[in-house]
């Protein structure tokens, strides 16, 4: 019996102590609208990352669960881009650069994603705008944190255009989980 009291007791105040360590709020990305971004990125430049996506890709879905969440790509976008989270298939009209981008039903999508892929839709697809003058430059597929780590550092470094992208990617060191 008091063998059954003593880990009791240690059972509770194990219970107890565990309950109140406090853990570590995880960050979570800044999602914007583009029309945000814009205003924002014309007073603080900072390069655009837009997440192009549909509600029925799969791969979109994954790149949320997988990509998304590690805390060392939402702190680096967090701090060095504006993130923008737009669903390709959008009925609602997008403003960008002043003018008004409308459904297509022709395609199926908004004309904002035909022209940010330069008409190559594919989903998921990053589009990364490195500054208000520069145009989109969209990499599509699902991207893993090593990926995404190597193409947000090329133009967050401003390496872009200076430096090809095959170059710093030859000499690139992924360190993000």
């Amino acid at each position: 019996m008091q063998k059954f009291c003593f880990y009791s007791v240690l059972f509770f105040l194990f219970i107890s102590i565990s309950s109140f360590q406090q853990k570590q709020p995880k960050e979570k990305l800044n999602w914007i609208s583009l029309e945000e971004a814009e205003q924002k990125a014309k007073t603080d430049p900072r390069p655009i990352l837009i997440d192009l996506y549909t509600d029925w890709c799969g791969w979109c879905k994954v790149m949320d669960r997988k990509t998304y969440t590690s805390q060392d790509l939402i702190k680096y976008l967090n701090a060095n881009f504006y993130t923008v989270k737009l669903n390709a298939e959008t009925r609602n009209e997008v403003t960008w650069k002043g003018k008004v981008y409308k459904f297509n039903p022709s395609y199926k999508t908004n004309d904002i994603a035909i022209t940010l892929t330069a008409g190559e839709l594919a989903y998921p697809t990053t589009v990364i705008i490195p500054s208000l003058s520069d145009d989109p430059q969209p990499i599509s597929g699902m991207l893993e944190v090593k990926e995404m780590e190597l193409v947000t550092r090329y133009f967050a470094e401003k390496k872009y255009p200076n430096v090809s992208f095959d170059d710093y990617a030859k000499k690139f060191k992924p360190s993000w989980k």
